[in-house]
């Protein structure tokens, strides 16, 4: 793994002359974000040695380098998940490579199904903490310490200077928002109702297929990390008898531009 990460990062160094501060994730529908982004370098992920390539709709699958405001930015637009059929060291290693391309902070967004009841459809959620349901762990293995210690401490996942930033900046933008804690599972199906009651149960707020392995990947490493989700469809009777990826992917434009709004000002101001 060290020496695939190293051999990536030189290849993307010999393409580019830029050391990121920031690395972005963009989830499902929220590859819009790059707009924001003055583009330095655009780098397709099938011309990155060892990178995989998204195979979801809504994900387009390159690097993008460049500036918001003064702070330098590389944008995964699209990212890797475990049900695409990818190892968790697959789905993960973008995050690694970015470490090594120079970044400090890594903000992380995703489409998720919500089960609190204060929820809906189109609601923006920090994320505080997470539960991990995936059946696989991206650290399980043979550690490499010069990525990190054997065993992390998970007791802040996410970062408690970028969470109050981001509400200081919510309220003053006027855009609502909610705080809360995301339960990853494998997918690709949607949730049962019996699934999202079991999550609820659970203490979670809302439930996805993404996320964890990348933020614990990212404290291995001890990045700094920001969590944000958009709530694309709700667990309940209503509404899980409709709900498809279309739906998702409109969900998720139709929050897009407050969670860009957002995440571009958090950008700027940390």
């Amino acid at each position: 793994m060290w020496d695939q990460v190293q051999e990536t990062v030189s290849y993307i160094k010999g393409k580019i002359n830029f050391i990121p501060e920031f690395g972005v994730i963009l989830g499902s529908g929220l590859g819009g974000f790059s707009e924001e982004i003055a583009i330095d370098y655009l780098l397709p992920y099938d011309e990155i040695p060892n990178f995989p390539v998204s195979t979801v709709q809504g994900h387009k699958g390159a690097l993008v380098f460049g500036t918001i405001g003064s702070k330098k930015v590389v944008a995964m637009q699209g990212r890797f998940h475990y049900y695409e059929g990818y190892s968790m060291q697959e789905v993960t290693f973008p995050v690694r490579v970015m470490k090594y391309l120079g970044i400090e902070k890594l903000i992380v967004s995703n489409a998720s199904g919500g089960v609190n009841p204060n929820y809906k459809v189109g609601s923006i959620m920090i994320i505080k903490d997470h539960i991990n349901f995936m059946p696989e762990h991206p650290l399980r293995g043979n550690n490499d310490e010069r990525f990190g210690p054997r065993f992390v401490n998970m007791s802040q996942p996410y970062s408690v200077e970028m969470i109050r930033e981001a509400k200081v900046i919510a309220k003053e933008l006027n855009i609502e928002i909610h705080e809360g804690v995301y339960l990853g599972l494998q997918g690709p199906t949607f949730e049962t109702l019996a699934e999202y009651r079991m999550v609820k149960i659970l203490g979670a707020d809302c439930v996805g297929m993404s996320t964890v392995p990348e933020v614990i990947v990212a404290r291995h490493m001890e990045l700094e990390t920001f969590g944000i989700s958009i709530i694309t469809d709700m667990g309940n009777e209503e509404s899980i008898s409709t709900i498809s990826h279309n739906e998702v992917l409109e969900a998720a434009k139709s929050a897009e531009p407050n969670l860009r709004m957002l995440i571009k000002e958090l950008i700027v101001r940390s």
